[in-house]
């Protein structure tokens, strides 16, 4: 079990090779922070966590957002989850969306699952996500649609 044989002694010299530089860790459940004295002019996009407590003026797309009690949001939402606890001006879309009862909402939300607690205000319409529809809401092509005979309306040719 121990064996002084496999140890080196201090006259022996051992060539081993260097460890290969290690991929810089990411620091999991750490959230880049937009704090309440920044104001954003222009599109947020981030491939982890946000939260954001200041000013943006434009479209934010991250995995998860938080929208935090002093933050005001003009622009689109687009995320895996979205829990608002302040303003938003503009159109929701993620799987998972929470508005607390501090949020103020005025806009469509497209969503998986909605939470809405009591004393939330909420102006706008909400649509059910269908199982395919997140990945083609991740394309900027927007097809317009016109009334079948049927009733239902169709993509529009073109």
């Amino acid at each position: 079990m121990f064996s002084k044989s496999e140890k080196p002694t201090s006259t022996e010299t051992t060539t081993s090779p260097a460890p290969a530089p290690a991929a810089a860790p990411k620091a999991a459940g750490v959230p880049s922070i937009i704090s309440s004295d920044l104001k954003v002019v222009g599109d947020l996009e981030s491939d982890g966590d946000l939260q954001i407590d200041g000013n943006v003026e434009g479209d934010v797309r991250s995995k998860n957002v938080i929208i935090g009690e002093s933050a005001n949001i003009k622009g689109q939402i687009l995320a895996d989850t979205v829990r608002v606890c302040g303003r938003v001006d503009g159109e929701v879309r993620a799987d998972k969306v929470v508005l607390m009862k501090t949020a103020q909402v005025t806009g469509d939300i497209v969503h998986k699952s909605l939470s809405i607690e009591a004393g939330s205000s909420f102006e706008g319409n909400c649509r059910r996500m269908e199982a395919g529809a997140a990945k083609a809401a991740d394309s900027d092509k927007v097809q317009a649609l016109k009334p079948s005979s049927a009733g239902n309306a169709q993509p529009a040719a073109g």
